[in-house]
């Protein structure tokens, strides 16, 4: 089976090519260390003297270990980082609209957003479950996707709070502040 794709793995065109040629997919990490940890995968490096079963089972939970610690921290810090600077600068911002709200624009509607969704992840971050498995595939299947969600809301807030407030560096800052 001809399993050299050069194509860009990272398109909507490469699952639907690794489904025709019937290969696996593994998108995620929880996916790809189950499959790692397989009967089939435990047999194989068994054989070829690579791994015995129980270094399959030590190493396939270490790979999640290793995810379920990075992604909480991430979600930790998401968490932190609007609630004590993106929160509190548009807040500021809302305040020099108090005389005049009609010109906040969609202001109040992203920052009401962002402090929404901000606490749903919140949420789902405290009720993680337990067990590594089960923590590293909720982690990628609820928390992560909410992630997205918050960061969505503080994008398009970046794109309407007056600059001088935004307490990070901008994208546009960080791909061209060597130009300047």
């Amino acid at each position: 089976r001809e399993v050299i794709f050069t194509g860009n793995c990272y398109s909507d065109e490469w699952p639907k090519e690794a489904a025709s040629r019937g290969l696996p997919n593994l998108s995620t990490t929880p996916l790809a260390a189950a499959q790692f940890n397989s009967e089939k995968a435990k047999r194989v490096f068994k054989d070829l003297s690579i791994f015995t079963e129980e270094e399959c089972d030590a190493r396939a939970e270490i790979m999640l270990e290793n995810y379920v610690t990075t992604l909480s921290i991430e979600a930790a810090t998401l968490i932190d980082m609007v609630e004590s600077r993106i929160i509190p600068a548009c807040l500021q911002d809302m305040m020099s609209y108090k005389f005049m709200p009609a010109l906040a624009g969609p202001r109040p509607e992203i920052y009401e957003a962002i402090q929404v969704e901000t606490d749903k992840l919140k949420q789902l971050f405290l009720s993680r479950p337990t067990g590594v498995q089960a923590d590293a595939s909720y982690l990628c299947d609820q928390v992560k996707p909410q992630m997205l969600v918050v960061r969505e809301k503080v994008d398009a807030a970046e794109g309407v709070l007056e600059r001088s407030l935004y307490p990070y560096p901008t994208y546009q800052e960080l791909l061209y502040s060597h130009h300047s």
